[in-house]
């Protein structure tokens, strides 16, 4: 552990985001999956129905730091894609 009281709190504090950021990269991975589940099982409708909601949380990480806006793009990119190739 750090002596200097700075880098005491700089300790906390990065535990208490790297907490939040693996949180919130959980439930993207979490909507993506729902995603992909759908477009697995061949649904389209759910695939439909849960594309905009995983894009939405994907665009909140991003907007937040978590992801870098060429990841968030990829990632958006990739799901719609597997959506939009169901007949």
């Amino acid at each position: 552990m750090a002596n200097i009281k700075s880098a005491k709190k700089r300790v906390i504090t990065s535990q208490i985001r790297a907490e939040r950021n693996k949180a919130i990269k959980s439930k993207v991975k979490t909507y993506i999956k729902k995603v992909d589940a759908a477009v697995a099982a061949g649904d389209k409708a759910a695939a439909e129905a849960a594309l905009p909601v995983a894009i939405s949380e994907i665009s909140k990480a991003t907007s937040k730091g978590i992801f870098h806006k060429n990841t968030a793009a990829r990632k958006v990119s990739r799901i719609t894609k597997a959506v939009n190739t169901l007949a």
